[in-house]
């Protein structure tokens, strides 16, 4: 059996790319060694940037419809709420999905398995892979079936989705350097009544441990998520809901009524030396893991997936040059190592032991925080960070260019326009122009030479509040990046972007 890309690894990360690669005409054989998808989870967080994403396979609406949106962050000191943010203020403006978006990783991945089961292409379940070898021409892997048996599957490429104990990245050499916290994190699948099942996140500045509590849709359901360092993290095997409640019921007043399940785990913060090793790649949790604060890590493994994915359709069809794979580790690797840093600062900040640390978290933070979030530059800092949207690759080869405030390699900013907004032309996954303002006639015609979509918007203040320039050409990748920014709209530019990067002029 051949196929264009095996991809290990069937959790979010391994869907995706699975998924987006069936959409954009690619062969792709997925498989999992677990016997079902888990039913249990960790990753609650859907960030804006992947919901912006998301829809260009229809995907957003589902994922909000069967979420939760949570309208604001509460800090708790000494039994009290202290402080409250409001997420719907931050972002206005900025993207259609101004909120923080609560879908659990098990109903997360059912709807990805649904979605990629109507492209005709299904998990293959208690799946191993024991050992694959590099060929001119591609892969030789082999997998262990769910009788037992050895089968040889061939494939012109491999994904390594497979996680923190990637087999793919084992195999392939890449080495996996950095640490693991002290602290034990747990998860707690609670229902539950008081103050903090209100819909809204509730987090605990008591003590040096974190302690939060993630809304879930449904009246009185939630997660509990927190860390402990003292004696109990010694023996994280044996730890136990009992042993961790007493917080949340003393300092939060959350009456627990039932704990559905429980789960402690150890995390580490790691990011491997290579993304790529020949025609093996590695994504999400095989290629970086960090800290849970901020819920990065589920949206960052979709980011690869997602960034990958196009360019090994556009390699495959022989629409671009091997090298542009290399731009996959080259825009990614920075990115991860530059998150793995911040989350890391930001959790040792949060629970440094001490006196001072105390008095920051307790006293002066509960002030300081929602005066700080007032002021719109702090607003927009910490929700464009947060929520991906700020992620750019201003670095890459593929990135030329800027017009008004918009480099290549930026994130196509989103401008409404009558109850639409420009990123509705995004669905068709292909390269395309934009054009704020009024084209050229050259523009057109080199356009529907070359079976480009020209989308010229009306300009507006809108389009200016943006960061664009009037009249501006922006050619947009099909992951949603700004590839080309140029401020003349001269078709030309268009010709020396292809040209220097050896992709051939094929979007039909």
């Amino acid at each position: 059996m051949r196929s264009d890309v095996l991809v290990v690894g069937a959790g979010p990360t391994g869907l995706v790319l699975a998924l987006w690669l069936a959409k954009l005409g690619v062969s792709v054989r997925l498989v999992d060694k677990t016997a079902e998808p888990g039913t249990t989870s960790r990753a609650l967080a859907v960030q804006a940037r992947t919901l912006e994403l998301y829809r260009q396979l229809d995907l957003a609406d589902a994922v909000v419809a069967q979420g939760h949106k949570v309208p604001a962050v509460n800090l708790w000191v000494r039994g009290e709420r202290a402080a409250r943010l409001h997420f719907e203020t931050i972002g206005a403006g900025l993207t259609p999905y101004a909120f923080l978006q609560i879908f659990p990783q098990d109903q997360h991945e059912r709807l990805l398995i649904d979605r990629l089961a109507s492209f005709g292409v299904r998990v293959q379940r208690r799946t191993e892979l024991i050992g694959f070898t590099e060929t001119d021409h591609g892969i030789v892997a082999r997998l262990r079936g769910p009788d037992g048996k050895e089968q040889t599957a061939e494939a012109s490429f491999i994904a390594g989705c497979d996680g923190a104990h990637s087999f793919v990245r084992e195999t392939s050499g890449a080495r996996f350097p950095g640490g693991t916290y002290r602290q034990v994190f747990y998860v707690a699948d609670i229902d539950a009544s008081g103050p903090p099942l209100d819909g809204e996140l509730h987090v605990d500045l008591d003590e040096a441990d974190f302690l939060a509590v993630f809304p879930l849709k449904g009246k009185g359901r939630a997660r509990l998520i927190g860390t402990v360092r003292d004696e109990r993290a010694d023996h994280a095997e044996t730890l136990a809901f009992e042993d961790v409640a007493g917080r949340a019921i003393e300092h939060l007043k959350v009456n627990v009524e039932k704990v559905n399940w429980f789960s402690a785990y150890r995390v580490h913060h790691r990011v491997s030396d290579h993304f790529r090793k020949g025609r093996a790649f590695l994504l999400g949790d095989a290629a970086h893991i960090h800290s849970p604060a901020g819920g990065q890590g589920m949206n960052t493994g979709i980011g690869d997936a997602i960034n990958l994915a196009w360019k090994l359709a556009a390699v495959i069809a022989r629409h671009a040059p091997d090298t542009l794979l290399d731009s996959y580790e080259a825009e990614r690797i920075g990115f991860a190592r530059r998150l793995v840093a911040t989350t890391d600062r930001v959790f040792s900040f949060a629970t440094a032991d001490g006196r001072i640390a105390d008095i920051l978290r307790t006293r002066i933070a509960p002030v300081l925080i929602p005066k700080l979030v007032k002021l719109e530059w702090t607003r927009d800092f910490l929700f464009r960070t947060v929520s991906q949207i700020t992620l750019n690759y201003r670095e890459s080869a593929l990135s030329r260019g800027s017009a008004g405030h918009v480099h290549g390699g930026d994130r196509l900013p989103w401008v409404p326009f009558d109850g639409e907004d420009n990123f509705v032309s995004l669905a068709n996954m292909k390269w395309q122009v934009h054009v704020y303002g009024a084209a050229s006639s050259e523009l057109d015609r080199w356009c529907r030479e070359h079976a480009f979509a020209l989308h010229v918007f009306e300009w507006r203040e809108e389009a200016h509040a943006a960061g664009l320039a009037r009249d501006a050409l922006y050619l947009v990748r099909p992951d949603c990046y700004v590839g080309l920014a140029e401020a003349s709209g001269s078709p030309e530019a268009l010709n020396r972007y292809f040209d220097e990067r050896g992709l051939r002029l094929a979007n039909a």
